[in-house]
């Protein structure tokens, strides 16, 4: 058993009833910008709002070096009719050698409540476990985070783990909650 390397080969786009997920480009770094410095969308996420619009080209760029490392795969969720990504979604990380990935992302606060986080989640653990072959993907969040983890435990993921004081932030120490779904689960 191993995982779907030829997934690589041409970046994979997905379409839902109401998205379109494909990857991530230059010219996706404003609407990025935007989601990133209002401080909302990073609320429940160990990380510094994004205080230049050259802090997001630098992540479009690191994101885009992931897929063509086969280490991670970034899509951009843009509604069918439009054009603006409203969100972005992917695999941080795969682990090739346990057939694991981290799944991530985050959605413009204007599409909260809206279901469109559940359309993109469910299309990416369908591809992670029938197109790439995983076996299991996890998602790793803020135990306060009770939208995304109702998210995660509504599409079938079950609660690993949770580690105190995991992560120091801005001079204090947070949680950290591990969910995970396994493809014989499903």
């Amino acid at each position: 058993m191993e995982l779907n390397k030829s997934i690589f080969k041409e970046f994979p786009e997905m379409k839902t009833a109401r998205l379109t997920l494909r990857e991530i480009k230059i010219t996706d770094a404003a609407s990025i910008y935007k989601m990133r410095s209002s401080g909302r969308i990073n609320q429940f996420i160990a990380r510094e709002n994004m205080h230049a619009l050259d802090d997001s080209i630098e992540l479009v760029h690191k994101t885009m070096q992931l897929f063509k490392n086969k280490q991670g795969i970034g899509w951009a969720g843009v509604l069918r009719d439009g054009n603006e990504i409203i969100g972005t979604c992917g695999f941080n990380s795969i682990d090739f050698e346990n057939m694991r990935a981290e799944i991530g992302g985050e959605l413009s606060v204007d599409y909260w409540g809206k279901r469109i986080a559940d359309e993109a989640v469910l299309a990416i653990i369908d591809f992670g476990f029938n197109v790439l072959n995983l076996h299991s993907i996890e998602a790793k969040v803020s135990p306060d985070n009770r939208g995304a983890i109702y998210l995660l435990e509504k599409l079938g993921f079950k609660k690993e783990a949770h580690y105190k004081d995991r992560i120091l932030f801005n001079g204090e120490f947070r949680d950290m909650a591990v969910y995970t779904i396994i493809s014989n689960d499903k």
